[in-house]
């Protein structure tokens, strides 16, 4: 009788340490891919920043090229806004649809239009300052991953006020768009330091939540994908918000 009850409980814990490992893998995947997305991202708004851009003797920016004439200073440079938007809206609302292939396409796609996007910033920003402020966003959003993944406390209550708050940054974005208010900029980059911190936390518990060992290869890479969009997406505009905070403008 023992001996069975043994036997049980080494083969419970033996599928425990094989799901718990299974987990690791999981996370360790969508990491890379989110981490993958950036550094593409970073290398596309870098290059893209220094092919627009004239420079004087001292390094300042004087003019822009024709390619930085058509990206950023005419009707084209919605195209550049907004592409992220619908990359982001095609993949979430399309996920299901596409194959694990196409789903990995269409990311990278989506991280190398958001390089293009996101050119401005080098422009904008001292290069001193963009690698400050990277790598206080790299270390806030490892530690509340890192407490999502590990906590056992429930954060799903927390989704909805998240989630307003969310939206009531991109309503008042869009507002500051035709204000320019310097002081409502400050507010939102305030606020939504705070919420991208929260649902940096959230995402990755409901990311861990969402793994399961019985899931096809197709489905667990497709997942991934979903869960490394969603921690970029909070890592750029953390990133963005405390930019706005503490970058130093040329």
């Amino acid at each position: 009788m023992a001996f069975e009850t043994n036997k049980r409980v080494l083969a419970g814990t033996a599928q425990q340490i094989a799901i718990n490992e299974g987990l690791r893998a999981y996370m360790l995947r969508v990491y890379n891919y989110m981490a993958s997305g950036l550094a593409i991202t970073g290398i596309v708004a870098l290059v893209i920043a220094q092919m627009a851009v004239v420079t004087g003797e001292g390094g300042q920016i004087v003019g822009l090229t024709p390619l930085g004439q058509t990206l950023f200073a005419s009707g084209f440079k919605w195209v550049v806004m907004l592409a992220p938007l619908g990359f982001v809206m095609f993949l979430s609302f399309g996920l299901h649809r596409m194959s694990f292939m196409a789903a990995q396409g269409v990311f990278w796609a989506f991280a190398g239009a958001m390089g293009v996007s996101m050119a401005t910033i080098f422009m904008t920003y001292t290069g001193t300052s963009v690698a400050r402020v990277f790598f206080i966003s790299a270390g806030t959003f490892a530690a509340m991953s890192l407490y999502g993944y590990t906590t056992k406390k429930d954060l799903s209550g927390f989704g909805t006020f998240l989630f307003m708050g969310l939206i009531g940054i991109i309503i008042a974005s869009i507002v500051n768009i035709f204000m320019q208010s310097s002081a409502l900029q400050f507010a939102i980059s305030v606020i939504g330091v705070l919420v991208f911190v929260g649902l940096t936390a959230y995402d990755t518990q409901n990311i861990k939540n969402e793994y399961s060992e019985y899931h096809d290869q197709e489905t667990a890479g497709k997942l991934a994908i979903s869960g490394a969009l969603r921690l970029y997406l909070d890592f750029i505009n953390l990133f963005v918000m405390l930019l706005h905070l503490f970058g130093n403008r040329r």
